[in-house]
């Protein structure tokens, strides 16, 4: 497990989600620019991984035995650098510097090399590249005899690159087992929803004919999501996909399930009305409404 304390109830790991919720607001109120609604649909399964699930180091980005995350769709980078940020790999303050020129937070992640985050491996954003990425990982630690386990988070209607089907044709070939693929399912994208724009369903079968095990679960469900990851790493002899049902915009009213919050921020107003809907948690904002007053 995880070289860090980890939270073991799921009302820990909810208001862990909560707070992540709230930093995404205040991240993106502060920058004026970014992604709202994908953030927000994920951070159930940001929580679980990194405060439950994944063997990491925060004071060791390079510990040998970590498990591998990688994350396809790069525009969803304020969830991540919230996650990060409270699992202890940068201060929570830094937060305020989202996509600020020369800081670390830049738009679309990038690694520390490239004058990133720390706990980000590769630089993201072009989509359908992620899944390529980490089958090559999957099969080179298998190559070196280890057993480190990797993870790769794609979103839906990233699933129209066709990359990303040429990387599971070799993933289920090559039986790449150490290998589980989380598809956010928001049924959202830029422009429209999904199954208007490029028609996905049936999804599950797409994934079943090409020879991967599948795993259909509520992405909002804190103790499915923890169960289904479990399961998920323990199968072999194929590749495993959970397809994470979520809803763009989570936990705040006006943003759910709208795709027409897919890459906008909030406004100062609506920020206010969100967070109180999001209500405080136990943890400290790094930001608060009379800063925003300030804006």
């Amino acid at each position: 497990m995880s070289k860090n304390p980890n939270l073991e109830s799921i009302d820990d790991l909810n208001e862990m989600a909560r707070q992540i919720r709230r930093d995404i607001i205040n991240m993106l109120v502060i920058a004026q620019t970014g992604h709202s609604g994908a953030p927000l649909g994920m951070a159930d399964i940001f929580t679980a991984m990194y405060f439950n699930k994944l063997n990491i180091d925060n004071a060791n980005l390079d510990y040998p035995e970590r498990d591998y995350f990688f994350v396809s769709i790069g525009h969803i980078a304020p969830v991540w650098y919230a996650t990060l940020s409270r699992r202890g790999f940068f201060p929570v303050e830094e937060m305020k510097t989202l996509r600020r020129i020369n800081g670390r937070l830049q738009g679309h992640p990038a690694s520390p090399k490239g004058h990133g985050a720390p706990g980000v491996e590769i630089a993201s954003g072009s989509l359908g590249q992620g899944l390529s990425v980490a089958v090559g990982m999957a099969l080179g630690l298998r190559l070196n005899g280890k057993d480190n386990y990797v993870y790769c988070i794609n979103g839906d209607g990233e699933l129209q690159e066709g990359q990303i089907w040429e990387a599971m044709m070799t993933a289920a070939h090559h039986k790449v087992d150490n290998l589980t693929m989380i598809v956010d399912r928001n049924r959202c994208q830029i422009d429209n929803r999904t199954e208007n724009v490029l028609g996905l369903e049936p999804l599950a079968d797409k994934f079943k004919a090409f020879n991967w095990k599948v795993y259909d679960i509520d992405g909002h469900n804190m103790q499915q999501i923890l169960d289904t990851i479990d399961e998920a790493k323990a199968f072999k002899g194929q590749p495993t996909v959970i397809i994470a049902n979520t809803f763009m915009g989570r936990g705040v009213s006006f943003m759910e399930d709208n795709y027409k919050w897919h890459g906008i921020p909030p406004t100062t107003e609506q920020a206010g009305i969100a967070l109180k809907e999001l209500l405080p948690t136990k943890y400290k904002d790094f930001f608060d409404l009379e800063e925003m007053a300030e804006l």
